[in-house]
């Protein structure tokens, strides 16, 4: 650790951890005077100024920056290699104390002056005595999630549906649906346990455990729809409260207006006196629900106590006649009646009732403690609304008949003739209403049994107002939460307005208002049983993805997913999500595809927007896992001709400095192959770091935004060669590593310094050793544009430096940049942006390479902006084989399925230039030239000692026939292809220790000068890359 010498201060009390504000000198190579003695105080305070915020001065007695570990330097991390509070930096413990008027200090820190301003707003954080804002009101796992949930599940389906599903079902099925719903629910909770137990939990509920795991697309989607279904869940639970309410006006023939308005009428009032109880905080709000969880408890006692007294002669008459065995063996089985008659037609029904699971999760922002609130109370709550379910069903349909009258009138002696049915051994003939289905009571006509068979019904009537209000309030309060973090999100436009927080608990007031809106929208059509399959489908769809999310995030095996909570299985997760896509289908198939439509919707909304959000989602983990994967199975598989694919490294420097060769390059590589943008930082290591760091984002994000699909790296050298050479060994990945040396042409070579132009022409040698491909870009205007964005995008090149002096960048000293600043500016446009139209691209493919010059301008051909063009092949040729040779060469060309027609055999290819034109070529040569007289090698070599680009008499005198070639090709590309949209050609190979770098720059400029059209110098390695084979 790094240790520092503290003075002889006095103790000061510190809490927890230790603040620095100074460094004191020390001597060098000495103790000094400020060594620790032993048992010196560990509370000492040093200040310093470091580009971190808290240091310790002491570690286990010693004087050191190096911190103990601490919750604080954890806190609030977002990516890899963030700064943390409180944690020194590695420069604060790796870099050399600069010790500058006493004080030592880290180089660094000198260069953070932002930090200094952070430490003291963190100390300015601690200070005794400041006005803290008052703290927001947080629930423990009982009062916020346990009996929040209950409530929610306990909704409406319990009292006014649950005993006509017994009588329909029988209780068997019941059971059934009730168990079938529990193992649905159970193991999303169990997977909201995990998901939530995973990592501290904000506001937002499901959405938020949904979207930090999976990732804002779906999660956004899901989000969207959850808040929804919350909203129209207040529909249906406060229309249970109307119903039950006109209900006792209905008994009392005291109708407000007729059935169906009257539910209209008492639902909107209903709901908006719950808009009030929210809006006056979680405080009251969660005292209502208390105080509705005492009145549902006390109405099930009334319940259970009612079913053992004995009963009366009316309520025999509708039906009730207490514990019998006969009454519980005719409703074990079911009695299907009406619309709705069908297992999967009441399980719709009943599914709703399960969904409250979700209510304590939702206001996770208002937790004390999600992480251990949720599982706990989540769980809890499943299992005793499930035990609750359970005993109902199997009481009330051990009590009550399926039809009764309600008539005091119907009883007859018992064994009385014509009486049909189990109500005769009891004495009551109810023969003639089932017959003509007009009985009133009975569990498969009454609603209200529960009440009848109640100790004393006015007791269920407000546990039916406790369970309703209480579900519809947590539905009230769940939907604007979830909405309001979705809406913070910004995932989506038109819907930050709802994401405005007021209070102390940041209260969503606009979210409040819109799901009142949205309640009273569905109040309005009045009918439960209409509006309960609709969010059936909604919240199946969450929990299929809560499921998801839990197995998705296990089955990455990322580091990341650590959940606390460990009673869950990725498989159960995976059955889980499975069951509830299954159950929507079978619900209602039509709700279902309209689910998925929306969440598709949604989907490849935010997929096209991409949000500039980073959650760290088990789909990230997933893409690194499945790339892992992939690039290790292709490392087992040998390499194939016809799987042969150009992968490319791309010397570009910075690549918003070279957009043409980025365009080109990114076209024909798009969804094919590998494309890796190189720059070689030129200057001393220390120097150079730093800006490495800063600018590699800054370059990716300008790819990114040019809609580039590549890679960006770079490397510091001493020069731009042994810079390269770094790159072709050291880029790439396994088999997905460059095959082709990719480089703009160098246009000021014969200005430029002669040893970069030796390093330029060795860089091509370097390929070749390395069995590269080499392709070359030149274009009439250049390619290098730093020179228009210099001035307001990137200072960091030297004003010296020549545009097209090669593809590293040599930094100014003590310059920085701004890498948002490469992802702002304005793209340049290049011609490979743009529809080429009918224009023709030109392969001259004059030697041999094993086909690459044809193969790049085909990949280009493909693509929709070259689509057009025509594709023209020339070769050399003899003029008395002229017919021979364009036969052998479009055979050789309908072999390889290219769809290349048009073959052009150049017989002149070998005839002398015009005298100008090797006058051109033998002034260009001029400078270069050594003028030894044909002396021997020995004596040429020493006058070129110093100067091997020179070139001697002799090397003029061989390569003559090969330089007027060049000269004379450059005549035919001007005679055939001036108007042609690309020109793709071979290029000569100079002999490596024979031909100077000056002369072989000599003939690919003599090759390529003066022609309107970009030119591509392409050279395979003399490897195929084209087959006609299919194996």
């Amino acid at each position: 650790m790094a240790e520092l010498p503290i003075p002889d201060l006095p103790p000061a009390r510190c809490s927890g951890r230790f603040t620095i504000s100074t460094f004191l000198g020390m001597e060098e190579g000495g103790r000094g005077p400020y060594t620790p003695t032993e048992g010196s105080s560990c509370d000492s305070v040093q200040p310093t100024q470091l580009s971190s915020s808290t240091l310790c001065t002491r570690t286990f007695g010693y004087n050191t920056v190096d911190v103990v570990p601490a919750y604080e330097h954890y806190a609030n991390s977002k990516g890899v290699g963030d700064p943390r509070k409180g944690r020194p930096s590695l420069a604060d413990l790796h870099s050399i104390l600069k010790v500058t008027g006493g004080l030592a200090v880290p180089i660094a820190s000198l260069a953070s002056p932002g930090h200094a301003a952070e430490a003291g707003l963190e100390e300015a954080e601690g200070e005794p005595g400041r006005d803290s804002e008052p703290e927001p009101v947080r629930f423990g796992w009982v009062k916020g999630v346990m009996i929040r949930c209950m409530l929610n599940i306990w909704g409406v389906i319990l009292y006014l549906r649950l005993p006509w599903i017994t009588a329909q079902a029988g209780i068997a099925l019941t059971w059934l649906i009730i168990l079938l719903s529990v193992t649905v629910t159970t193991i999303t909770g169990l997977s909201i346990s995990a998901i939530s137990t995973n990592g501290k939990v904000k506001s937002g509920g499901t959405y938020f455990l949904i979207s930090r795991s999976l990732g804002p697309e779906l999660g956004g989607s899901i989000g969207l729809i959850f808040a929804f279904a919350n909203a129209v869940a207040v529909a249906m639970h406060t229309v249970g409260f109307a119903e039950t309410v006109r209900d006792l006006l209905q008994e009392h023939n005291s109708l407000i207006v007729d059935p169906t308005n009257d539910i209209r009428i008492i639902g909107v009032i209903t709901v908006t006196v719950l808009l009030g109880i929210s809006l006056a905080g979680m405080e009251w709000e969660a005292k209502a629900q208390i105080l509705f969880f005492l009145v549902i408890l006390v109405s099930f006692i009334n319940y259970l106590v009612g079913t053992v007294i004995p009963a009366t002669a009316e309520k025999q008459a509708k039906g009730f006649f207490s514990y019998r065995a006969d009454i519980f063996a005719q409703n074990f089985v079911p009695n299907w009646r009406g619309p709705e008659g069908s297992f999967f037609g009441l399980f719709s029904i009943f599914f709703p009732s399960a969904t409250g699971i979700l209510a304590g999760a939702n206001i996770s922002g208002d937790l004390k403690d999600p992480a251990v609130a949720i599982p706990k109370g989540t769980l809890m709550a499943i299992f005793w609304t499930t035990m609750s379910y359970l005993v109902l069903s199997a009481t009330i349909g051990a009590c009550v008949v399926r039809d009764a009258s309600g008539s005091l009138n119907d009883s007859v002696a018992v064994g009385s003739p014509g009486c049909e049915g189990l109500a005769c051994s009891f004495g009551w003939n109810f023969t003639a209403c089932a017959q003509q289905q007009s009985c009133r009571y009975g569990l498969s006509n009454y609603y209200q049994s529960m009440s009848m068979v109640s100790g004393f019904g006015p007791l269920i009537t407000a546990g039916i107002f406790g369970a309703t209000l209480s579900s519809a309030l947590a539905c009230l309060v769940s939907a604007p939460k979830v909405f309001q973090c979705l809406c913070k999100d910004q995932l989506y436009p038109l819907i930050g307005f709802f994401g405005k927080g007021y209070g102390r608990n940041s209260e969503p007031i606009r979210g409040y208002m819109l799901t009142y809106v949205i309640a009273v929208g569905f109040i309005l059509i009045a009918e439960l049983n209409a509006i309960a399959p609709i969010i059936s489908n909604f919240f199946l769809c969450s929990y299929a993805l809560i499921n998801f999310s839990c197995f998705h995030a296990s089955i990455t095996n990322s580091p990341g997913w650590r959940p606390s909570f460990r009673y869950y299985s990725k498989w159960a997760a995976l059955f889980g999500a499975a069951v509830s896509v299954v159950i929507m289908f079978l619900l209602t198939w039509w709700a279902a595809l309209i689910a998925f439509g929306i969440v598709i919707f949604l989907l490849g909304y935010v997929l096209y927007k991409k949000p500039d959000v980073n959650w760290g989602s088990s789909m990230q983990a997933s893409s690194y896992n499945m790339a892992l994967n992939y690039s290790v199975g292709l490392s087992e598989v040998d390499e194939h001709i016809k799987n042969y694919r150009p992968q490319c490294l791309v010397l570009t420097g910075p690549p918003n400095f070279r957009p043409a060769l980025v365009d080109f390059v990114g076209t024909f590589t798009k969804n094919l192959s590998l494309m890796l943008c190189g720059n070689v930082l030129i200057g001393p290591w220390k120097q150079k770091m730093p800006e490495s760091r800063l600018m590699a984002d800054g370059h990716t994000k300008w790819l990114m935004k040019r809609k580039i699909k590549a890679f960006y790296t770079d490397v510091v050298a001493e020069d731009l060669r042994s810079g390269v050479q770094m790159l072709i060994q050291a880029a790439g990945l396994g088999k997905m590593r460059p095959n082709i040396l990719v480089l703009g042409y160098k246009r000021n070579w014969r200005t430029a310094s002669p040893q970069s132009l030796e390093d330029y022409v060795g860089i091509l040698h370097d390929a070749f050793d390395f069995k590269y491909g080499v392709c070359l870009m030149r274009m009439k205007e250049g390619l290098n544009v730093s020179r228009v964005l210099q001035a307001h995008v990137n200072p960091t090149f030297e004003a010296a430096e020549h545009p097209e002096n090669g593809t590293g960048s040599r930094a100014a000293p003590g310059t920085a940049v701004d890498p948002t600043t490469l992802a702002s500016e304005q793209q340049a446009s290049t011609i490979f942006q743009s529809k080429q139209g009918k224009k023709t691209i030109d392969i001259y493919w004059l030697f041999d390479d094993g086909g690459l010059t044809l193969l790049i301008p085909y990949l280009l051909g493909r693509k929709k902006r070259w689509g057009k063009c025509k594709i023209r092949v020339f070769v050399g040729g003899q003029i008395n084989r002229m017919d021979e040779e364009r036969k052998a060469i479009v055979s050789l060309l309908s072999k390889f399925r290219l769809g290349f027609h048009e073959v052009h055999i150049l017989p002149d290819i070998n005839q002398k230039p015009r005298p100008e034109h090797i006058k051109r070529f033998d002034e260009l040569i001029a400078p270069f030239r050594l003028n030894d007289g044909f002396k021997d090698e020995a004596t040429v070599n020493e006058m070129r000692q110093g100067c091997p680009w020179k070139i001697s008499d002799e090397e003029v005198d061989k390569n003559r026939a090969k330089s007027l070639r060049q000269v004379r090709l450059n005549e035919i590309l001007q005679d055939y292809s001036r108007d042609a949209a690309l020109i793709a050609i071979t290029p000569p190979i100079g002999r490596k220790g024979r031909c100077p770098s000056s002369l072989y720059m000599a003939w690919l400029e003599t090759l390529s000068q003066d022609l309107r059209p970009p030119i591509i110098l392409t050279r395979g390695n003399q490897e195929n890359v084209l087959t006609f084979y299919c194996q």
